[in-house]
């Protein structure tokens, strides 16, 4: 067969798989080009998937705890006064994000021992430290951050972004390894099969999203109990 033959043949072939590939099992792919020009299909097939119940579950949350969807900077500083937001400390395992703007680097006290408690193992791990890329959102911060990113939540709504009630922080995933991403998937999927947090990896932005329900300290304090009691 000819050289010509053989190409035509090949692209009827081509033509006629792709007609038979789902659309849904072609949204699960993205492509990345590589130094020869050549286009790799790699899988998007997160173990921790963010979706539209998610937020829902949220928000929920959110209102459960009868918390504010924080409005504007006024209202925020006046929450870090009363400590109803604390700072996010820096330590040897929690590194913040330099671009984060220093009233942005606060969160509810639970998220904050949730912080304290999953940088420390981490840290324990890997002997490096895990870096908080955000945190507290206002709501006129959101409806900003909107006008240039599509992906960004609205700001009202069963669907609104859980950083404006001070409840969620963005994790960097930039630059792990294989071993420390697979780390950090596992230690989430074991909080949030336990209704601790909600949590997504979130795939344009190189974080995880999570947010973190205030039963973690009761669930905290009974594991630290715990281990008292067997040390004893």
């Amino acid at each position: 067969m000819s050289a010509k033959k053989i190409l035509i043949t090949s692209s009827i072939f081509l033509m006629a798989l792709g007609a038979t590939v789902p659309a849904t099992a072609a949204s699960r792919y993205t492509s990345t080009r590589h130094h020869r020009g050549h286009i790799r299909r790699v899988a998007w097939n997160p173990v921790l998937k963010g979706s539209m119940d998610s937020m829902v579950r949220q928000n929920e949350e959110i209102d459960r705890l009868q918390l504010p969807r924080i409005a504007d900077n006024d209202q925020l500083l006046e929450l870090e006064r009363t400590q109803e937001l604390v700072p996010i400390q820096e330590t040897r395992a929690l590194h913040v994000s330099p671009s984060l703007q220093a009233d942005k680097k606060y969160c509810r006290p639970w998220c904050n021992q949730f912080l304290q408690d999953m940088s420390e193992a981490y840290f324990k791990e890997f002997r490096t430290p895990l870096q908080v890329n955000s945190a507290v959102r206002t709501m006129e911060q959101q409806q900003k951050l909107r006008r240039h990113n599509g992906n960004a939540a609205p700001e009202v709504g069963e669907h609104a972004s859980s950083h404006l009630a001070g409840i969620t922080v963005d994790l960097a995933k930039r630059g792990l390894t294989r071993a420390q991403h697979a780390w950090i998937e596992e230690y989430l999927k074991n909080l949030r099969d336990q209704g601790l947090v909600e949590a997504a990896e979130e795939r344009r932005q190189a974080c995880f999203h999570v947010m973190v329900s205030d039963r973690y300290t009761e669930w905290r304090e009974a594991n630290q109990l715990a281990d008292k009691i067997a040390r004893e």
